[in-house]
């Protein structure tokens, strides 16, 4: 038993970028233990559903939860609050001007087990990377001339995989996610992968699909292409 464990969870450098298949991960959502954060070991995790979440001092730790949640950018959820405030335009919102201001961003937002920032040298290195390649992408919400709140994530073929989020003003965030969502949908974008329920991204939209369902979304996103290059001309 300890042996197919092992074999099921700890990655071996010898088997290159190979995961575990990820409709075989625990009850948690846990897939695979180890290996690195290099471009074609990342773009591989999120092209088959999995998505890297850990503490800096430990070792990459690799994650497809069931339910898994989502957002469909048709779904989006927009309260008469919030479309009261987009119709005032408190906000001004770009993409992809200032990503790595944005994931440091991210990463001074607490999440739950987690003391301290998560976004280590390594993490950062990776999706500043994935970002300069056109795989990753920032959505950012100025308050005047101030950033105020935003997100970022990663996009392949018709699907973009939200890693993380943050908000310095009140509805910040909620203006990042609905802008992206919108922009998303015109260009017919499937989904937004939120990974685990938090009761912000519920009151936005997202819902839990079983696992089976999202993976059989990631294996029908292989035959779609990925838009490469900076959405800095995206405007609402």
């Amino acid at each position: 038993m300890e042996e197919e464990f092992l074999d099921l969870f700890f990655l071996d450098d010898s088997d290159g970028i190979r995961f575990p298949d990820p409709s075989l991960a625990d009850a948690d959502g846990l897939t695979a233990i180890g290996g690195d954060l290099s471009i074609p070991r990342l773009l591989e995790a999120y092209r088959i559903g999995l998505f890297p979440w850990y503490n800096p001092q430990d070792s990459p730790i690799w994650w497809c939860p069931d339910p898994r949640y989502v957002i469909f950018p048709e779904e989006i959820s927009i309260s008469k609050t919030m479309r009261q405030t987009l119709r005032r335009e408190v906000f001004r919102v770009t993409f992809d001007q200032c990503f790595e201001r944005v994931m440091r961003a991210c990463g001074k937002t607490p999440r739950s087990g987690q003391s301290g920032t998560w976004v280590s040298r390594d993490f950062l290195e990776a999706y500043t990377e994935l970002h300069r390649l056109g795989y990753a992408h920032s959505v950012e919400v100025w308050h005047g001339d101030e950033l105020a709140g935003g997100l970022y994530g990663v996009c392949l073929g018709k699907c973009f995989f939200g890693e993380s989020m943050f908000t310095w003003v009140d509805n910040a965030s909620k203006t990042a996610l609905i802008t992206l969502a919108r922009h998303l949908q015109e260009r017919g974008f499937w989904l937004i992968d939120c990974q685990m329920r938090t009761e912000h991204l519920v009151s936005m939209g997202a819902r839990g699909i079983p696992r089976a369902d999202f993976l059989d979304y990631m294996r029908r996103n292989e035959a779609e292409k990925t838009p490469l290059g900076s959405w800095a001309h995206w405007i609402l």
